[in-house]
């Protein structure tokens, strides 16, 4: 199975280049699967209802959230019907949505699982129990299983994946939306990455206008951080998986993405004339 993670979607710029690239990043990559963190799709903060149905329309096999899972009340509903869809499995059990997901790809079936870290992060659940308990209720109904470690500390993105190693297929890290330089298959045969970046504008700060978050930084006036627009990337890592369900391979993704959709015209006003 090859499959291909992309890292937190952010905003109208992230989200337009992951429904124009998904079908052809299958293609092109021979993919098997697609899962996304959507997150951050909607204007930099939560997931739409018709975002998500858009994404899966576009070719997304599964979506993982993180922190910013409620920032949208709207998704709730698709939360608790959707089996494409997961929340962080150490949030409380009556939150709203499920612990995991088993996709079915051409290649066998494929589990998602997603956890928040608790370095720098609000207070949740054990992330450890929490996996462990995903992974045994889980048992015997995946091929491979991938794992997004939502997390501020590259040290708590770590720890869980040297934890997992062995027993899932990926863990790989979101939440910074910066690409870290230490995607590799661990001893165990996991393949990990502490962050796969994010799909979004680069020429920002961390997917924010730099203008508006310098102005804050240096003045403390507050002042809404408009998601930027410029040098849009796709980013994540494809892990090619053995017979065993571990990983073969894990390669850093990353594809620059420019809106080629032609803009409609704008009609000009006929300039009136005037009689003197």
């Amino acid at each position: 199975m090859r499959f291909l993670f992309l890292g937190d979607v952010v905003g109208k710029p992230g989200y337009s280049a992951v429904l124009a690239r998904t079908r052809e990043l299958k293609e092109k990559h021979s993919l098997d699967a697609v899962v996304v963190n959507a997150e951050n799709a909607a204007d930099g903060a939560g997931l739409m209802p018709r975002q998500y149905r858009r994404l899966i329309e576009a070719g997304v096999d599964a979506i993982t959230l993180g922190d910013h899972i409620y920032r949208r009340s709207e998704i709730i509903p698709v939360l608790k019907e959707s089996d494409r869809i997961v929340k962080p499995a150490n949030y409380p059990s009556d939150a709203a949505g499920r612990t995991w997901a088993v996709v079915s790809t051409p290649a066998g079936r494929l589990g998602v699982i997603s956890i928040l870290g608790r370095v720098f992060m609000r207070p949740v659940d054990c992330p450890f129990t929490a996996v462990d308990r995903a992974l045994e209720e889980m048992a015997d109904q995946t091929d491979a299983i991938v794992v997004d470690m939502h997390a501020e500390a590259t040290g708590d993105k770590q720890t869980i994946a040297r934890y997992l190693d062995g027993r899932v297929t990926a863990v790989l890290g979101t939440h910074t939306h910066v690409p870290t330089a230490d995607a590799h298959v661990m001893a165990g045969g996991t393949a990990m990455q502490c962050d796969v970046g994010m799909c979004g504008p680069y020429d920002s700060v961390i997917g924010r206008d730099v203008g508006r978050v310098t102005k804050t930084t240096l003045t403390f006036e507050p002042c809404h951080f408009h998601v930027a627009t410029r040098d849009v990337r796709l980013c994540g890592a494809i892990v090619e998986t053995l017979d065993s369900g571990l990983a073969a391979s894990i390669e850093r993704f990353e594809e620059s993405f420019t809106d080629e959709t032609p803009k409609k015209p704008v009609a000009k006003k006929p300039r009136s004339t005037r009689v003197s």
